[in-house]
């Protein structure tokens, strides 16, 4: 794979953004595209490894080596039909994956890994510019009809798949765009939402129907799908987040980051904002929880023109190299800094938020106390309460579990221990015969890349449950769960 000497050759080069200041200024996409002779070095550091640890570490399978490779040669169709092997949305994955992939490349056992998400983003950014991603439509339809409810990563992975396969696939989604948190939720400065729209439209091409603005369980029962398809797909994500139910927490200017992001990107959009409106201009901002969605939140809250933005996160700071906990070739434990936190704020670890205090309502201030881990368990650490103002305070704790009122009550689907949808491990069926989930209501809350191959993964147990065998592909035969 690649050139043969070129790991030694070349370093590793990541992609260039604009400027902080000039980026902050609005929510356009700041990282540039690299330049072909880049693209062509960093394809020649991929190894002749032997044993290619970035392909099992993809949730996808994805042939990583191969479009490497292809990249060097200057193979930029070859890339691309290797990248769609195992991928329906390079391009999306390509933005918001965190490379899993990188973090299993054996040159990074004691090396800078392979830059293979500038790759993979680089090679469909320029199919998209080429027009060489074109509607698939199959050569004869079965006649099976499909629900999917729910337009996220996993809905429409599976959609594609199955519309390819020959089967009537109905997109259901209670959303006025397709996409679920691609759409209303992942700010538009990591991924500009035409991405979105021109994968739906490929699909529609394809013969998958939209049904956007439906809200399954109320405007459709469970008992109509049952009733007028031949199976259904719950790919309804895991949207309930987690609260923080301490004293004040009933006081205005407290919300969920979700409903901030949301906001957000429907005004990007052009589209109504539903609810009071929740901005961060002129404002003292405290973002509580350290993932993605918090630095989202961050991002977003730079670009509204908060005064002060401080991020609270109750685990203790990672290391800034990889803990010997998460050894090669798993996901490191690790110090990560992302493009929003760079944009500036302060970060602050072990840290717990006690009791919000408020005036006239509003809440203007946190008690919090720094906390430390002793025998597995959080604990405070005596004499450590401080206070931080706030007008602002965003809860970007993650999702406990999908919504069960409504779709998943009226189809009586088993759920497991953490509240997420069970299913057959191998062919992603629920309890209900008929009734399949993917991705995060049956995962719980994951990658988007996790879900794109669940949905892979259930497209191809609902094509096998349909008409007896499927051409499908497996996925990533890595997944211990995943053999059919």
């Amino acid at each position: 794979m690649g050139k043969v000497t070129g790991f030694l050759e070349y370093p590793r080069k990541s992609p260039l953004k604009l400027p902080i200041a000039d980026r902050v200024k609005n929510y356009r996409e700041f990282e540039l595209p690299p330049a072909e002779e880049t693209l062509k070095e960093q394809g020649a550091r991929c190894m002749d490894c032997g044993v290619p640890f970035c392909n099992t570490g993809c949730p996808l399978g994805n042939l990583i080596p191969d479009w490497n490779d292809h990249t060097y040669r200057g193979l930029a169709r070859e890339a691309i039909d290797a990248l769609h092997a195992t991928n329906n949305f390079p391009e999306i994955t390509g933005r918001v994956c965190p490379a899993p992939c990188e973090a299993a490349c054996v040159l990074g056992i004691n090396s800078d890994p392979v830059a293979i998400k500038l790759i993979e983003r680089a090679t469909a950014d320029r199919a998209i510019e080429q027009g060489w991603i074109q509607p698939m439509p199959p050569a004869s339809r079965s006649g099976k009809k499909v629900a999917v409810v729910g337009a996220g990563p996993a809905g429409l992975a599976a959609a594609q798949q199955l519309a390819r396969a020959g089967h009537l696939v109905t997109v259901f989604d209670r959303d006025d765009r397709a996409g679920g948190l691609l759409t209303y939720g992942i700010p538009d400065f990591k991924m500009e939402k035409g991405l979105v729209d021109r994968r739906v439209e490929q699909m529609t091409q394809e013969g998958v129907t939209f049904k956007l603005g439906v809200d399954v369980g109320k405007d459709i029962t469970g008992a109509d799908l049952k009733r007028d398809f031949d199976a259904v797909l719950l790919t309804i994500g895991s949207r309930v987040p987690r609260d923080l139910p301490v004293p004040g927490r009933e006081l205005d200017g407290i919300h969920f980051a979700m409903d901030f992001l949301t906001q957000q990107n429907r005004r990007v959009a052009g589209k109504e904002v539903y609810g009071a409106p929740i901005l961060a201009e002129g404002k003292k901002v405290v973002v509580i929880g350290g993932g993605d969605t918090g630095s989202d939140c961050i991002g977003t809250s730079h670009r509204q023109g908060a005064v002060s933005v401080t991020n609270f996160e109750i685990m203790p700071k990672p290391p800034e190299q990889r803990a010997e906990s998460t050894p090669w070739p798993l996901w490191p434990l690790m110090m990560r800094t992302s493009t929003s936190h760079e944009e500036g704020g302060e970060r602050r670890f072990s840290v717990t938020t006690d009791r919000f205090i408020g005036k006239d309502g509003k809440v203007v201030a946190l008690e919090c106390s720094e906390v430390t881990i002793e025998g597995g368990k959080l604990v405070q650490v005596p004499g450590s309460e401080f206070t931080v103002e706030a007008d602002l305070v965003l809860l970007a704790m993650g999702f406990v579990h999908p919504e069960k009122q409504g779709i998943v009550e009226q189809l009586g689907v088993e759920l497991d221990a953490r509240g997420n949808i069970k299913v057959d491990p191998k062919t992603f069926q629920t309890s209900v015969p008929g009734v399949f989930a993917a991705g995060d209501c049956q995962r719980g809350q994951s990658l988007v890349v996790w879900g794109i191959a669940d949905g892979r993964k259930a497209a191809r147990g609902i094509d096998m449950m349909l008409v007896g065998s499927s051409d499908l592909p497996l996925g990533n035969r890595a997944d211990p769960r995943f053999v059919l």
